[in-house]
């Protein structure tokens, strides 16, 4: 508990740039003082980071901190949800884990709108932003749907570019976001530990007339993904309220600088 008490605080550190590349961490016995634990535990909590491409450990010289692994961050625009899909399907690199027709899960089904013994196409893609990945991806289509691409396909192209050249178009969709910790298969695929938290984002997807087109799970690596909303302030004298815009008002304070041309937008 306190090797990982220590390995979260200075992870938070470390990605949120108050310790930034190229900094050489305190020693091991001072970062024992300052946390109140053992050299043992600092030295663990040490490994931890490394394990993840946080720091460097040198040896005769100490450890420093790696700053490669958050030079660009993905990011999404849940104000305008749809409208960077293919974008980042572009611009993204894509591993397609699994590719299967299957009786479609209880809750799959209700969602999509499925009849009683109509199949699901499950896709299972990790997709990677500058060699790194940052999102573990499961699709269900219906089986009808799926059938208009291949499995080639999908590990080149985006799952909505593939929908919208069979002529399907998405008009409308259900989207929640919670979190989770990181089973044994999805750590593996994002380089991360078992039990780590993750950004959980569900959506449904509606075509005309209200035809299910897909259900996707999502889960994010929160260091490598972000997600934004731009709001405006409407309505009359006492029942004003924030909603969401399209515009975009960037907090150049709070998130930094950025090349806009590598933002990635979901």
């Amino acid at each position: 508990m306190k090797t990982q008490k220590v390995y979260l605080l200075l992870r938070d550190k470390i990605v949120s740039g108050e310790l930034k590349a190229g900094m050489r961490l305190p020693s091991e016995l001072a970062l024992a003082e300052q946390y109140g634990v053992s050299r043992v535990t600092v030295r663990l909590a040490l490994d931890l980071l490394s394990a993840e491409d946080l720091v460097d450990k040198r040896v005769g010289s100490g450890t420093y901190v790696r700053g490669s692994n958050f030079a660009q961050m993905a990011t999404a625009d849940l104000s305008n949800a749809f409208a960077h899909l293919i974008e980042m399907g572009r611009t993204t690199a894509v591993k397609l884990v699994s590719f299967d027709y299957i009786e479609a899960p209880e809750k799959v089904a209700q969602a999509l709108r499925l009849e009683d013994d109509e199949r699901v196409q499950k896709s299972v893609r990790v997709r990677s932003f500058d060699d790194l990945p940052f999102s573990y991806l499961t699709a269900y289509v219906p089986e009808c749907v799926g059938r208009e691409y291949s499995r080639d396909d999908l590990a080149h192209m985006a799952l909505l570019e593939l929908m919208e050249r069979a002529g399907l178009r998405a008009e409308t969709a259900w989207q929640e976001v919670g979190a989770v910790l990181a089973n044994p298969e999805v750590a593996e695929a994002l380089g991360i530990g078992v039990g780590s938290p993750l950004i959980a984002l569900t959506r449904v997807v509606y075509g005309k007339g209200g035809r299910g087109m897909e259900y996707l799970q999502a889960l994010y690596r929160p260091d490598r993904y972000s997600l934004q909303m731009n709001l405006v302030r409407k309505g009359t004298e006492g029942s004003r309220h924030w909603s969401p815009t399209s515009e975009v008002y960037r907090n150049e304070r709070a998130s930094g600088p950025r090349n806009p041309k590598r933002v990635v937008k979901e």
